[in-house]
């Protein structure tokens, strides 16, 4: 990964959009269109929204977003509300937990068949992707843009473990799973500048071990970081609790 400034996520949806190819139909157009949005918070956990309002948000058509419903319904992202329509899933302490619990129980397996099989070029490229951010964090660099690209690669290395499995069915269920988790980093500001550093250390750490091809340490290095991502959702999630409790 470059310094380079991130693409603004208009485009990179476009991009994606365009990528799909015109094979793809066009409720897969409006689920990523949707998963767009829903991660650029321009709809939030708990919101009502109506079929209309999602094809004003997507720009398809309405036939593509019935088609999408029951695939976002089956993912538990949307629920069908009774006499009040469409909410997109309210984030709780048991959507955390139980996000998190599947999301350690996939990439610490993944980790580990990563750091056997993976190629020195693949390690490499995500070593030096990471680099790039912590010598800018190690630096003072604090901006929105560095958050930024320190999101983008901590989520690259998470799907590049998934994605060295080579398994479809896995891929899928991860893929949904980490719109869950992703979305309540994104609504607990996470990723913000008080944690980028303790982050970027986890990750020193996983990325170090898979570079020695020491399994054990990999995977050991991968559940901690992955705790202390969820000690984190567990503690903002608390107090945000307590806040409107009192």
């Amino acid at each position: 990964m470059t310094e380079a400034a991130a693409p603004q996520p208009g485009t990179q949806l476009a991009n994606r959009l365009v990528n799909l190819g015109p094979a793809v139909k066009l409720r897969d157009r409006a689920y990523e269109s949707f998963r767009h949005h829903l991660l650029a918070m321009n709809i939030r956990p708990g919101q009502f929204i109506s079929q209309r309002g999602l094809v004003e948000l997507t720009g398809l058509s309405l036939a593509a977003i019935r088609e999408m419903i029951p695939r976002l319904e089956a993912d538990g992202l949307i629920v069908t509300v009774p006499k009040r329509g469409l909410q997109i899933a309210a984030l709780d302490l048991t959507l955390v937990r139980d996000a998190f619990e599947l999301r350690r129980i996939l990439e610490c397996e993944a980790v580990a068949v990563f750091t056997r099989h993976a190629s020195d070029a693949e390690i490499a490229a995500l070593v030096t992707a990471h680099q790039a951010v912590q010598t800018r964090a190690e630096a003072g660099d604090r901006s929105r843009q560095l958050l930024d690209q320190a999101q983008t690669t901590d989520w690259a290395m998470h799907d590049a473990l998934i994605d060295g499995l080579g398994n479809e069915l896995v891929r899928n269920i991860y893929r949904v799973n980490s719109i869950k988790v992703r979305l309540a980093r994104l609504e607990q500001s996470l990723l913000s500048e008080a944690v980028l550093m303790s982050a970027l250390q986890e990750h020193a750490r996983v990325l170090a071990a898979i570079a020695a091809r020491d399994v054990p340490g990999a995977v050991g290095a991968l559940c901690a970081h992955i705790e202390s991502a969820y000690l984190r959702a567990l503690g903002i999630s608390a107090g945000a609790e307590a806040a409107v409790s009192g």
